[in-house]
């Protein structure tokens, strides 16, 4: 260090002494080298947006401000190696420990980026596509304890029941119109009817995300992203596909046809595969394509709780 250049932040008392939360940046760009997805053979290069900072203390001994160099030499450090839950933690303890003259005890950090997995197809063998998917960990270090939670962004689709069930009506209603004088009917005569007239009326379904949270355990040594992931979309059964051809698309319609949802049905099937989490919450939108809005449903667990 250049001895001659001026340090404002510690040789330049504040005109104000009161305690800050958080003093930090935001949305630094980061490569990070993702080592473990769940114990799966495979690692993941992504580009992230970090966002990190510590608490300033107030009182007698305040300092003007922090040092941003020594955050972002700690973020240096993490994208150096594979990202782990551990390294996480030791940013963290990097980033107070580097502000003891600050009397920083506290420190808080994001990561977001896109994590792309390859998806097989529904029906068509040995094809597949990449699907992507939000991630964002935060990471805070309080009272010498370190909580970590993970969040994911997960797109899916959501046929309505009322019209599901509004479509079958009209349908019936029309085959009565036409068949109720007709005497006996064959099973050609039916099957050749609901070709031409089964889209009569069809039911309304729409792309739609859910957003989940879950807050690692303490002894957690991953962060469980694929895990997460796949019991979400199990949960769901109908994650949006990659590579599509006829048969994936039936299959695909046929999954709708047997998972019909509203937002407060998606939601509780969130919860219930997840609910061997300590805690967590789940943001579920179906971005409607009767109305001009969308349908929203918001809940969350916590210790203890149902």
């Amino acid at each position: 260090m250049n001895a001659s250049l001026p340090d404002t932040a510690s040789f330049i008392l504040p005109l104000e002494s009161s305690s800050l939360d958080w003093v930090g940046m935001e949305q630094i760009r980061l490569p990070l080298e993702l080592q473990e997805i769940d114990g799966a053979s495979q690692s993941a290069s992504v580009t992230a947006t970090a966002d990190i900072g510590v608490d300033l203390p107030g009182g007698d001994n305040a300092r003007k401000g922090i040092h941003m160099s020594r955050l972002y030499r700690a973020l240096l450090q993490l994208s150096a190696a594979p990202l782990s839950v551990e390294s996480l933690k030791h940013c963290l303890q990097s980033s107070v420990t580097s502000h003891e003259d600050c009397r920083s005890t506290q420190a808080m950090m994001r990561l977001r980026f896109d994590l792309l997995l390859q998806r097989s197809a529904l029906l068509t063998e040995g094809e597949s596509g990449w699907q992507g998917y939000a991630i964002e960990l935060e990471a805070r270090l309080a009272g010498g304890k370190v909580e970590i939670s993970v969040a994911v962004d997960i797109s899916y689709s959501s046929t309505c029941p009322c019209s599901a069930a509004l479509s079958r009506q009209a349908l019936s209603d029309r085959f009565q119109a036409e068949f109720s004088e007709a005497g006996s009917v064959s099973a050609d005569q039916i099957s050749q009817w609901l070709l031409e007239h089964g889209s009569l009326a069809t039911p309304h379904s729409q792309r739609s995300t859910a957003t989940v949270t879950i807050r690692l355990d303490e002894s957690a040594s991953s962060f469980g992203l694929l895990d997460l992931i796949d019991q979400v979309e199990d949960a769901l059964q109908t994650p949006v596909q990659t590579f599509v051809k006829r048969q994936d698309e039936q299959a695909f319609a046929l999954r709708n046809g047997s998972n019909l949802m509203y937002v407060e049905d998606a939601s509780r099937r969130i919860m219930a595969a997840l609910k061997h989490h300590p805690e967590g919450s789940v943001i579920v939108r179906h971005f409607e394509s009767l109305h001009g809005h969308d349908a929203v449903a918001r809940s969350s667990w916590q210790p203890g709780g149902e």
